[in-house]
Formats: C-alpha cells, structure tokens, sequence
C-alpha cells in the first residue's frame, strides 16, 4: 500500500533541505580553506601599510593607494576595474603642542593630536587658563562668563560597563564631535577631551569633529587617557594654564577616486557590494582602520574567481574614498548608483577592524534578516553566532535610501578602540588568522546571498 503524498512531502524536503544544507557546507569549507591556505591579504597588508602608510584624502599618499588598489584588484582577477570620482575635503594637520602649566610650575609637554578638520592657531600660541567640566550637564551649568576666554577640557570616559566597546564609542563621540561650537557660543577659546579610548594608555586619538554654520572656529585637542587622569586630579587644587599651539587647518575640496572592481554576473547584473574604506587618519598606518577591510574584500574577489564559483550575480568591490571626514565616497557610489540605475541586492562593508570575527550587523527588512539568520548553523562552525545587531557600515549605508540591505562585518570590538584613530594602528597590531577568518565569514555570506536572492 502506497503512503498517502501529504505524509512522505515532509521526508522528501527534509532531504533535500539536508542536501543543499551539505553542499552549502562543502562551498563553506571550500572559501575558508582557500583563503586560510592561500591567502594574499595579509602580504597585502604589509604592502599597504608600509610601503603606503596613512592615507588621509586629498593627501599624496591617497592617490598612491588609489594607485596600489587598482592594480591589487586587477592582479586579484576583477574582470573590470575602474575609478569613480569624487570630490573630498582636504585637511592638514602640520606642527602641533600642547603645554601645560600651574602657576608656580614650569611648562610640561602634553602628548596631544588636533581632532579631523579643527581649525587651529594659524601657528601662534594661544595661552589660557583650563576649566574642568565631566559631562554636558556640567558644562552647560556654566554661565558664559565662566566659559569666557577659557579652554575648557571635557574629560568623559569611555563607559566601562559597556560590553560592546562600540557602544562606549558611540556615547563618547558626541563630545568629540560638537563640543568645539559649544564652548565658541559661551567664548571659550579652545577645547581639550579625553580622547575616545577603551585603554588607561597615554596615547591620544584624533577622530572628526564639526562646526556648527556660523559659529567660531576654534581649536579642538585630544589627549590620552593617563593625561587626562592626571590633568583633572591636578585642577581639583591647583589652577593651570595651556599653552596650545597649533596650523592645522581646511584646504579647498579636491578631486579624487574612489577604487571599484568587479567579477561579472553569469545570469544577471545585479549587483552585491563588499569594500572597505581606503582612507585613513594621517597618524599610524591605517592597519585595522581600514586596511584590513580593503585586503578582506579584494580577497574575497580573488576567491570566487580562484574557485570558479560561478556567481549569479556582480560581485563588486568598491575601495570608498573619504570615510573618515566626510563619507564622500559613500554617498557619491549611492549617487552614481541610483543616476546609472543599478539595481543592488545587498552591500557589507568591513570596518571594525581585522580581529575575531563574530557575527553581522544587518540593516535591513525583517523577512532579509531572518533568511540571513535561518543560516547560522553554516555558519557556527567558523566562530560565527551574532545577527543581532540591526547596523551597516558607514559608507553602504547611504544605500538604504535605495532600499538596499545593508550589513558590517561585526568582528571582536575589545582591542579595537585601543588604538582606533591613533599612531598604534600599525600592520603589527594585526593577526593573521583572526584578519582571514573575517573574509572568510564575508565571503561566505556573499556566497548564500548570490545563490539565495
């Protein structure tokens, strides 16, 4: 006697959800294994970092790195590669000091950078007395003739009890973002913060910084950790004074590029992004922040074409110009994008640095996001567990206006901000395997996306 149809369908897509989940399994191990074996993003690495090094836009070293991925995309087998333009905003940092005094003290030397597009002291010191405030709050109970002709120094910590150091980062940002205009309102005449750093180190970090239209321009400073710690114990008793000197300062916006390759579709063009940022801040080597990014997505190119994977889809990978002071690169690929009226199916950006990954941030529709986490069990063996979080990275994200989903690469954030933005971020600060096993995720999920969507 035959079994009624509606008792063996349930067996028979049983199998053939557990063969597709095993061939699905055996192009998983075939990605990592290539990539962990024979990798080229780490000599990669090398190569950007140290024969390039920092590559703030609209600098020499920049165009030079434009240079650099072109070529590294050509090389990883992009069957077109090609600039975009895009105008930028140049800022130059040159010589800076800051020193510090009480009153009967002699001047003492404080390790310092000037934060992204701050307008300095046109290389004159500007000497004034340090006020000490520990939050907005406390800031904003200063009438302005408190504030009058001072510099006044935030010192708010990186939040400790948050286990996502990105967390802590976003929560501090905003005093290194807006306190610059604050404090020009009440008359003050520079600002000093504790730079955002999850270490107790003495190493200061820059970051961007913005001026409210119509505001006075002044100078903004960070200072590391140990320094801020020991400046504020010293204002408890004392009063000190500050003698900054600095000619950092905004030049006319410049053309420049951002670098895109790609790997054509077989069955159509749409088109799944993988990138990073080229950019970096002009101190360390812009390593983890994001080199690794750039090596992880050209790998991921050099990958599928090593392998024949045969992809359904376009697999670009754009190298965004201008991340860090202004996200002109992102914004113009969204422009070019919806002028030249490509449709996208998916864009993840790697930019948490080269550490263990964990997961993804998916921005996206909730029916994309629960396809994307019915995966994870693909997943899991290579370390990765997280689709919880709900964010993309900055330069994808103006893509969501297209009604594109967007994703980051979420790897293991707690060494991240140590040297995030800092001369720590070197290509010594970078593992191998931990930078690997992030493209390897990438290209992974890639992989499921181009077959699945």
């Amino acid at each position: 006697m035959k079994k009624p149809l509606i008792k063996i369908l349930p067996l028979l897509l049983g199998g053939i959800l557990f063969a597709q989940n095993k061939q699905d399994s055996i192009q998983f191990k075939r990605i990592s294994d290539e990539i962990l074996i024979n990798e080229q993003a780490y000599s990669n690495l090398y190569d950007l970092t140290k024969n390039i090094g920092h590559r703030l836009s609209g600098s020499e070293s920049y165009e030079k790195a434009t240079k650099w991925a072109f070529n590294k995309l050509k090389e990883a087998g992009a069957d077109k590669v090609w600039y975009q333009e895009v105008m930028v905003p140049v800022w130059v940092r040159g010589k800076e000091s800051l020193q510090i005094k009480t009153t009967k003290g002699q001047w003492k030397k404080l390790n310092m950078l000037s934060l992204g597009n701050s307008e300095g002291t046109k290389g004159q010191d500007l000497t004034a007395e340090i006020i000490l405030v520990k939050s907005f709050d406390e800031f904003n109970k200063l009438s302005e003739a408190d504030v009058k002709g001072k510099i006044v120094f935030f010192n708010y910590s990186f939040n400790q009890t948050f286990i996502s150091t990105g967390q802590a980062y976003g929560d501090a940002g905003k005093y290194r973002s807006t306190t610059a205009s604050l404090v020009a309102k009440k008359g003050g005449k520079a600002v000093i913060i504790r730079s955002l750093s999850s270490s107790f180190d003495d190493v200061p970090h820059t970051g961007m910084m913005r001026y409210q239209e119509g505001i006075e321009k002044i100078p903004a400073v960070a200072i590391g950790p140990k320094s801020a710690d020991e400046l504020e114990k010293t204002l408890k008793s004392e009063k000190i004074l500050a003698k900054l000197n600095s000619n950092c300062t905004m030049k006319p916006d410049k053309l420049s590029h951002s670098v895109i390759g790609e790997i054509t579709g077989k069955k159509d063009q749409s088109v799944i992004v993988v990138g990073g940022h080229l950019d970096s801040w002009d101190v360390g080597e812009g390593a983890s922040d994001d080199g690794t990014g750039i090596v992880q997505s050209i790998e991921i190119l050099r990958t599928f074409k090593k392998l024949n994977l045969q992809n359904n889809h376009t697999i670009r990978v754009v190298c965004f110009a201008n991340e860090e002071n202004g996200v002109k690169g992102g914004k113009k690929y969204k422009e070019e994008a919806q002028k030249n009226n490509e449709k996208h199916l998916f864009a993840i950006e790697s930019d948490g640095g080269g550490f263990t990954p964990r997961g993804f941030g998916l921005d996206m529709k909730e029916d994309k996001r629960r396809q994307i986490q019915s995966w994870a069990s693909l997943f899991f063996p290579y370390g990765i567990y997280d689709f919880t979080k709900t964010y993309s990275g900055t330069d994808v994200e103006p893509l969501n206006e297209l009604d594109v989903p967007t994703a980051e690469l979420v790897p293991d954030s707690q060494r991240y901000f140590d040297i995030h933005h800092t001369a720590e971020d070197t290509f010594e600060k970078v593992n191998r395997r931990e930078m690997l096993l992030g493209a390897v995720a990438m290209g992974q999920l890639i992989y499921m996306i181009d077959k699945n969507w």
